[in-house]
């Protein structure tokens, strides 16, 4: 498999995202031109350091003679919080880091924007590398520079814009990710040909079959639609963090359905019941169906979006994460949403599949009721 090179240009802070198989091997050849010091720290999780990726980096980074000690951290979406990011801090501030130290996040979205917003603080700012080993990671965390940790009020609300110095991806750690973190990832790549007429949403309908069992990804078949739909999102996540990077404008429509999604994940609690594509697989489709109450979009894309999903064994409806969740405490969270907007409600709605846009003062109350109805 030849390597992609995605850019994203951002003038002296641009980088590149390497996609490609079997990469993990000769990682170090690929980070050492981008390190400002012989040292770096690796940061993981307890689960990728089982499957021995963070083993085979660290065989890669002898190669080159680079530096590296490694700090694991706990796997699940509960590590992005205050307690997690302190003990990360002073575990890095016991090495006796220097302003040079580059920080390398190997893990799924989880370490990633921990790493991240570790590297955006420590020493007030040290650079950082991303290898991300989940897809969900691979087609939209790991691009784009956002970081950050969770709250009891919600997700991701504390944090910063902070670009990695390089991404890279390497297709093969996926065979050790268990089918539903897969499918979480699956969703976020949908995401794209959900607001943008450029990615044809029924390509994903013609490649469905691919992914409703996806015990066995090593097919040839599977592995060239992998690579497309990563390379793909990637291109698309590039390109819209060069036009917006800090979310004024495009770079908005990438969270459709996650104001739904984040309501759904911090009411659970985040405690791994609901992976994060999974919440943001139903949000897509409520956003979708709110679409259509309020006479936007027809049902037939509804129906669509939601029949693409539950094939590949996705859930679509609140019912399929908990049937006892409340309309009320869902829309609590909404108002603790960052899009809120002078207390407003700011939802991603669409007119048509690949047709999305920004829809502010969203009037609460018809939400609760949209809700209810929903429930």
């Amino acid at each position: 498999m030849t390597n992609e090179i995605v850019k994203v240009d951002l003038d002296d802070r641009s980088y590149d995202i390497i996609i490609g198989s079997d990469l993990l091997s000769s990682a170090g050849e690929y980070i050492r031109p981008v390190l400002s010091s012989n040292r770096v720290v690796i940061i993981t999780d307890e689960n990728i350091a089982v499957a021995g990726h963070a083993r085979h980096l660290e065989m890669a980074l002898d190669k080159e003679d680079i530096s590296h000690d490694v700090i694991v951290l706990p796997a699940g979406e509960a590590t992005k919080s205050f307690a997690h990011l302190e003990d990360l801090l002073n575990k890095i501030l016991a090495l006796q880091p220097d302003r040079k130290l580059t920080l390398i996040a190997l893990g799924g979205g989880v370490i990633g924007d921990i790493t991240g917003f570790a590297a955006s603080i420590l020493l007030r700012g040290v650079s950082f590398i991303q290898i991300p080993t989940s897809l969900l990671a691979m087609v939209d965390s790991s691009v784009g520079g956002k970081t950050g940790i969770n709250t009891k009020y919600g997700k991701n609300l504390v944090g910063s814009f902070y670009q990695p110095k390089m991404v890279l991806i390497d297709l093969l750690t996926l065979q050790t990710l268990p089918a539903r973190q897969l499918l979480a990832g699956y969703a976020e790549a949908v995401k794209y040909a959900l607001v943008w007429k450029e990615f044809k949403f029924n390509e994903f309908e013609d490649n469905a079959f691919l992914w409703q069992d996806v015990s066995d990804i090593s097919s040839k078949e599977f592995q060239q639609q992998l690579l497309s739909m990563v390379k793909q999102s990637c291109q698309a996540k590039a390109r819209i963090v060069a036009q917006d990077e800090k979310e004024g404008g495009v770079r908005a429509l990438l969270n459709l359905g996650h104001t739904f999604g984040h309501a759904l994940e911090a009411e659970m609690g985040y405690d791994g019941r609901l992976l994060h594509g999974e919440a943001i697989a139903v949000g897509m489709v409520l956003a979708f169906a709110y679409s259509q109450h309020i006479g936007l979009c027809k049902e037939e894309d509804v129906r669509r979006v939601e029949q693409l999903l539950m094939s590949v064994n996705l859930p679509t409806s609140i019912a399929d994460i908990d049937e006892h969740l409340q309309a009320d405490k869902l829309l609590q969270h909404m108002y603790q949403d960052k899009k809120v907007d002078n207390g407003k409600l700011v939802f991603i709605l669409v007119n048509a599949i690949g047709n999305g846009f920004v829809k502010k003062d969203i009037n609460g109350s018809d939400i609760l009721a949209f809700l209810n109805k929903m429930i």
